[in-house]
């Protein structure tokens, strides 16, 4: 029996006519980074909101740490340690980096909801949002209203906010996306940093960021996986060559 964090089994998905996802499978093991590529409409996205619990497969079943979650919500999901960032992680533009942060950890630790912005104030939440400013370089933007920050600051905030929850397994769609070179940099050694820590899934357009990071790739296309495999068997694959990177690799 597989005792990878991650498995996809069959998985199906339609809207109407047009299947978006199909039959597919993959397991993602324990320590990997398995990143996700293909051209535009490959159905990356549908793949990752079956995953995260946003939208559901018409068949097929999602099992993660043994827990069968296909039907279940995506606040259910990230309580069992299966979280989201990016697209999907909601930025309070108001609130300062820290109250962000602080909110985040609020929600995972149980701390009352009494009044909503004072999440911050509760020494302990204060604490653990700060560690995790400090941990990718926002500590000195800590009072800053989030929507205030650089492009690459808020993609940096929204880790700490994901990691706030305690994942088990993070699910990133499309980190570098409108970075400059010089965040799309930082990003990567953070990313660098978290593979080491815990199972991350990656779906990004940067093929120098996706074969710099993924222990493992597989390759989408129409719906269906193509070829998976380490970086370098994925990159010589004359399918994956015709079908997608081209010159690219």
């Amino acid at each position: 029996m597989s005792t990878a964090p991650l498995q996809l089994k069959n998985l199906y998905k339609s809207y109407g006519a047009l299947r978006v996802t199909d039959d597919v499978s993959l397991e993602v093991a324990a320590g990997e980074l398995h990143a996700i590529i293909g051209p535009n409409g490959a159905g990356k996205t549908t793949l990752i909101h079956q995953i995260s619990g946003l939208a559901s497969p018409n068949s097929g079943s999602i099992i993660f740490h043994g827990h069968d979650v296909t039907r279940l919500p995506m606040a259910e999901r990230a309580k069992l340690g299966l979280v989201r960032s990016f697209q999907i992680t909601s930025i309070l533009p108001r609130f300062s980096a820290l109250e962000n942060v602080a909110i985040a950890a609020q929600a995972q630790h149980g701390s009352s909801f009494r009044f909503f912005g004072n999440a911050a104030a509760e020494a302990d939440l204060n604490d653990i949002a700060m560690g995790l400013l400090t941990r990718f370089g926002l500590a000195a933007r800590a009072l800053v209203p989030a929507g205030q920050m650089s492009h690459g600051e808020k993609r940096r905030l929204e880790i700490a906010i994901a990691l706030a929850a305690k994942p088990k397994l993070l699910l990133l769609d499309e980190p570098l996306a409108g970075t400059s070179h010089d965040e799309s940099q930082r990003l990567i050694a953070t990313l660098q940093e978290l593979r080491r820590e815990l199972p991350i899934v990656l779906i990004e357009h940067d093929m120098d960021a996706v074969f710099a990071l993924a222990d493992r790739v597989s390759v989408l296309v129409y719906g269906r996986i193509i070829a998976s495999g380490p970086p370098q068997s994925v990159r010589d694959n004359a399918d994956v060559r015709a079908a997608y990177l081209g010159e690219e690799a």
